[in-house]
């Protein structure tokens, strides 16, 4: 299974993009799909996840209230929607995919990687 990673650019704080991953094969079924972020000399960090199994959504205090994760479990393909992007927003974004579960937050849940999309929020 390959994810597919989109979205990414560049953007003013303020503004909002919208990042898509979808899987590779429509089968594919995962515990959940998340999102992930890495800036330049910072460890990747946890931003958002969509359960399969009741749809619920959990995020990152530092995006709560501007960013928006949703799924369409037909296409197999998660959404990540950010709005009032700000600076430190920027990173490389992932997404990946638990075909196992486990702790959502962590990356070691994770068994399916997308390339990453890079994002930048200029000032």
């Amino acid at each position: 299974v390959q994810l597919q990673a989109s979205g990414g650019g560049l953007v003013q704080a303020g503004d909002s993009l919208r990042l898509s991953c979808a899987a590779s094969e429509r089968t594919f079924s995962s515990v959940f799909m998340g999102w992930f972020r890495q800036a330049p000399g910072k460890e990747r960090e946890f931003v958002a996840v969509v359960r399969r199994g009741d749809g619920n959504k959990y995020y990152a205090d530092s995006v709560k209230g501007r960013f928006t994760a949703s799924r369409n479990i037909f296409s197999n393909t998660v959404y990540l929607q950010m709005n009032s992007l700000k600076p430190e927003d920027t990173a490389v974004y992932y997404c990946a995919a638990s075909s196992v579960g486990g702790f959502y937050s962590s990356p070691n849940a994770y068994d399916y990687w997308g390339q990453g999309t890079q994002v930048t929020v200029s000032s």
